[in-house]
């Protein structure tokens, strides 16, 4: 079966995509059991109709509030394909063994009613067994297993690993499988019934995991009346163990993992968690200590809070600073998990002073952060994902990495200088731009949601005349949110702005979540020159899918439309170094450079579009006038006039345009000869000609004669004729 994720030409092998990683929906696995009729229609209906004004998409950010429904987003490997992060080695498990099992006095709380308990009093070390001095709860913190110890008649003790919430970690040898390191959790206090509960509930739920980023239950056994969990051996180290080292080697500051690592590492779990939640299981207590690098991949460890997602009776167990606010009042559900991925990526790419504070349910600002304003896509992502309200985050795993692969593309784009180019699942790519201004018309469109049952109909609709769409549109067979929106772009283009806003309150009214009408808001905004009002809208929608180019392309149009070149520049420029493919913001970066004099920069941005692009000639006529600076007040030397000349040399251009760029660059270089910033050489030529007053006003009397030849009017033709005969040089008879 092949992968049906957009732009992977993967196999699905074992289970997952041998490409991308990703799992296969159900309706993928259906529709390739029954055969490629259904696959085809599926596959047609996630593509846009033909008629600029229509095509809208469905997006997980309103669908899944709605379902609740997640989708897989296992990858290949640690890093997306886009961070290099090197493997680390399995060490040997025995080093690991804790020689002196204690539980530290300052982590000694009640599992009651969660008081501090077996601490020192007059000069005594603390208790660690014993009763809460305030809810009588018993407590002990001894390890129940010795080294030597054969649990099960199977597992062979050789020590404690680690004492996690529940209980102390041993390190076993399996003695009926190879010997192989096995690792044994116990319960905290035997006699607490709430700590067995979860503990069973921890076998129930890994019994049913199955996912190469989650640890492998192996068996369940007791031993002296107390139950303990057998777990493969995840050796390697945790991601609060490689802060603590980079603390450490940075003489015992802060030293946060890179934005790119961070990120990559995040992917990993959210592929976890996808997988989770499409069992009906949530992981409720996500932070750094429970996900750990072995080799080149990760795992999640510490299933012991894992719980069903209907389940409302047992107790929820996570982490101050890691979990969302509204536990205590609505439970676990699957966005206050994604609220812990919100936190964790936090805590592993920021100096997080405060998060178990101040700042238990909040971010610091922006401003306070330089991550933050290097990268505000991120700090988006991050306000969204952690937002108070659980209905504003991100609704599903899915929908989550998505948005963060999107990011991470952008990341890499601003460190290496390399274009990380990717198809949206959200948008269209972008549309031929016009060179010379912006254009609302040519912004990317949403797709339409090829799952929503107006799907097939709006693929039919196909009509150069939009007032026709219109009336099409408005007879629909049926009532569906992608209607409505490819309705309202309709009325875009027949400019009926009060049937647009009229539209558009309908759908916000029945899903205030869908920030596709806010898009549509922003393109009306554009329709009706108040580009101002443009930029909150687009800002809204940036806000929702932060991992997208669109909305950033959008708004660097708004800004520069409003004259505001410096932030559009820089819209511009996230959108066109991480992929060049969208002309429109290479343009538009290029336009804002040449409005600050800055001709250097202007050329930069024209050179990225590649060769296969169709507007390459443009680009590079682009920037040869740039280098010409015929518009500005700047004086361009002969390497200029050298760069301009072999790039036209070797641009398949038509005879308007090589006759028009000859005339400018002739024109520049007699501009410098007058000037005497350049001397006469005889020996030196331009586009061909001689550099000497004669040799340059010949060549430009031929370039305005082939202009006449191609002049469309009588008059246009005798216009150019006399410009020629004005640049004729001056002769004696």
């Amino acid at each position: 079966m092949k992968c049906e994720r957009t732009g992977c030409s993967g196999t699905i092998v074992d289970g997952y995509c041998n490409e991308c990683g990703m799992a296969p929906s159900a309706d993928a696995r259906s529709r390739a059991e029954t055969g490629p009729s259904a696959s085809s229609a599926a596959r047609s209906g996630a593509s846009s109709s033909g008629v600029t004004s229509t095509p809208t998409t469905a997006t997980a950010s309103a669908g899944t509030r709605r379902t609740g429904q997640t989708r897989p987003t296992r990858r290949s490997n640690l890093g997306a394909g886009l961070v290099d992060i090197p493997p680390i080695a399995q060490r040997d498990p025995a080093e690991a063994i804790i020689l002196e099992p204690q539980v530290p006095e300052k982590r000694r709380f009640c599992a009651g009613c969660d008081e501090p308990v077996g601490r020192s009093r007059g000069g005594r070390p603390g208790r660690t067994e014993g009763f809460c001095p305030k809810c009588r709860h018993p407590f002990s913190f001894t390890p129940k297993l010795s080294t030597g110890d054969l649990v099960g008649n199977q597992y062979e003790v050789a020590g404690c690993l680690a004492h996690g919430g529940l209980g102390w970690i041993y390190l076993a040898r399996d003695h009926k499988v190879e010997d192989r390191w096995v690792v044994l959790k116990g319960l905290l206090d035997s006699d607490d019934e709430s700590a067995k509960a979860v503990a069973l509930a921890e076998r129930r739920s890994l019994a049913e995991v199955e996912h190469p980023n989650i640890v492998k239950i192996i068996n369940f056994v007791e031993h002296d009346g107390a139950g303990y969990i057998v777990m493969e051996y995840v050796g390697g180290s945790s991601l609060k163990n490689m802060l603590k080292q980079r603390r450490e080697g940075n003489a015992g500051n802060a030293d946060p993992l890179p934005v790119d690592e961070g990120i990559a590492y995040t992917l990993e779990v959210l592929s976890a968690f996808g997988y989770l939640h499409n069992a009906g299981l949530l992981f409720c207590d996500l932070k750094p200590d429970n996900v750990i690098q072995t080799g080149d991949a990760i795992k999640l460890i510490d299933l012991g809070s894992v719980r069903r997602v209907d389940d409302q009776v047992s107790p929820v167990y996570g982490t101050v600073g890691y979990q969302a606010p509204e536990i205590g009042e609505l439970g676990a559900s699957v966005r206050s998990d994604l609220f812990t991925v919100a936190r964790m990526l936090a805590t592993l790419t920021i100096d997080f002073k405060g998060y178990q504070g101040r700042y238990k349910y909040a971010l610091p600002p922006q401003r306070s952060i330089p991550a933050f304003e290097r990268f505000d896509s991120l700090y988006r992502f991050l306000v969204k994902g952690t937002a108070p309200d659980p209905d504003a985050r991100f609704q599903s795993a899915g929908e989550m990495a998505e948005q963060l692969l999107g990011i991470l593309r952008q990341v890499v784009a601003a460190r290496d200088g390399t274009p990380r180019p990717a198809a949206s699942t959200l948008f269209t790519g972008d549309l031929r731009a016009r060179p010379d201004a912006p254009d609302w018309k040519l912004l990317p469109i949403p797709l339409i949601a090829a799952d929503n049952p107006a799907a097939g109909f709006l693929l039919t609709v196909n009509m150069s005349d939009p007032q026709d769409v219109v009336s099409l549109l408005r007879e629909a067979p049926l009532a569906s949110v992608e209607i409505d929106l490819s309705l309202a772009r309709a009325l875009l283009e027949v400019e009926d702005f009060e049937g647009v806003d009229q539209v558009l309150n309908e759908v916000a009214n029945r899903d205030p979540w869908e920030w596709r009408v806010s898009w549509y808001r922003g393109l009306s905004e554009l329709a009706q020159a108040r580009a101002d009002g443009a930029v909150a809208h687009f800002d809204v929608v940036y806000r929702e899918v932060p991992g997208e180019l669109a909305p950033k392309l959008a708004l660097g149009v708004a800004h520069e439309c409003s004259g505001k070149y410096a932030a559009a520049a820089r819209w511009y420029d996230v959108v066109s170094r991480t992929d060049p493919g969208f002309t429109t913001a290479v343009f538009g970066l290029a336009r804002c450079r040449l409005e600050a004099d800055d001709r250097t920069e202007a050329v930069e941005a024209y050179q990225r579009i590649p060769e296969a692009s169709a507007s390459h000639v443009d680009a590079q006529i682009g920037a040869t006038r740039a280098l010409l600076d015929l518009d500005g007040d700047g004086q361009p030397g002969m390497a200029d006039l050298s760069t301009a000349c072999a790039t036209v040399a070797r641009l398949p251009l038509d005879a308007q345009q090589r006759a028009e760029l000859t005339r400018d660059i002739l024109t520049c270089a007699l501009d410098l000869l007058d000037a005497d910033a350049v001397p006469a050489d005889p020996d030196v030529t331009v586009m061909g000609e001689p550099l000497t007053e004669s040799g340059l006003r010949s060549g430009l009397e031929r370039a305005y004669r082939s202009l006449a030849r191609l002049a469309p009017t009588r008059d246009e033709r005798i216009r150019l004729v006399d410009l020629a005969n004005e640049e004729r040089p001056r002769t004696l008879v």
